[in-house]
């Protein structure tokens, strides 16, 4: 049982650091930089950690610059408002997802200028031979480890980690919990302590303060867990923070 466990929850937080740090603050808001190799080797881990659930840092990037450009109107790619349901709005954005990926969707230059690609491997990554590969392989950890049924509960849920993730944030982050901030959309601050979703739950603050790398820091108890890995990063030289993209914790804590 506890090597499935901690399978699990290795998967789900590094799944999640890999969609939060390089899909999300790197590819979506260019919080830092890194070179082209350095782009590279996150693009493989990605793959590694993601799985089965790979996503392109190109759609990604673009679709959630769209998001804050048209968050909560008709032209948002996800928003509970318009949504009746969490499984409609999630098809929605799995649609819009592919089509920019795929390119059958061509969004205004304003989105995709910067953003990451690497179409060769995007291609090979989100195959459906990696794809079945990547899931063989936890089918056969839990064929190993599990030793009660339930355990195989958690299995169709690291088939589908990072759709899980999006409408964690996506569904529930846009309808309950607290603002700091009044801004032009329903985003809320989901977990007063983001033990769940590395930073991703303060998405009140992270609207208000898009590229800003720390997503938490307003108020004491918010503490996001991915903003000292990208302070390590930073100070090792692995990436390269954006001052001018920046907001101090002094100018947050003013505008609260």
């Amino acid at each position: 049982m506890a090597v499935i466990l901690s399978f699990f929850i290795a998967h789900w937080y590094l799944s999640l650091f890999f969609q939060t740090f390089f899909l999300h603050r790197y590819a979506a808001h260019k919080a830092f930089t890194m070179s082209k190799f350095t782009e590279k080797v996150f693009f493989v881990l990605t793959w590694i950690f993601q799985g089965s659930n790979y996503l392109s840092a190109y759609g990604y990037g673009i679709m959630h610059r769209m998001h804050h450009a048209f968050a909560d109107t008709e032209d948002d790619p996800h928003s509970p408002k318009y949504d009746e349901s969490i499984f409609k709005m999630m098809w929605k954005t799995k649609t819009i997802y592919s089509g920019i990926t795929n390119k059958t969707i061509v969004p205004d230059k304003r989105f995709t200028e910067g953003a990451p690609e690497w179409v060769a491997f995007d291609r090979f990554a989100r195959s459906w031979p990696s794809r079945i590969l990547w899931g063989a392989v936890y089918t056969l950890v839990y064929w190993q480890f599990a030793t009660a049924w339930w355990l195989w509960l958690l299995l169709p849920i690291q088939f589908f980690m990072s759709p899980i993730h999006g409408a964690i944030i996506n569904w529930f982050a846009h309808k309950y919990g607290y603002r700091n901030f009044e801004v032009g959309d329903t985003s809320r601050n989901f977990l007063p302590v983001d033990f769940l979703m590395m930073g991703e739950s303060y998405h009140n603050n992270h609207h208000k303060h898009g590229s800003r790398a720390n997503f938490g820091g307003v108020r004491w108890h918010e503490f996001d867990p991915t903003y000292p890995v990208i302070r390590l990063l930073d100070f090792i030289g692995v990436i390269k923070l954006n001052p001018a993209r920046q907001v101090s914790l002094t100018q947050v804590k003013k505008a609260a």
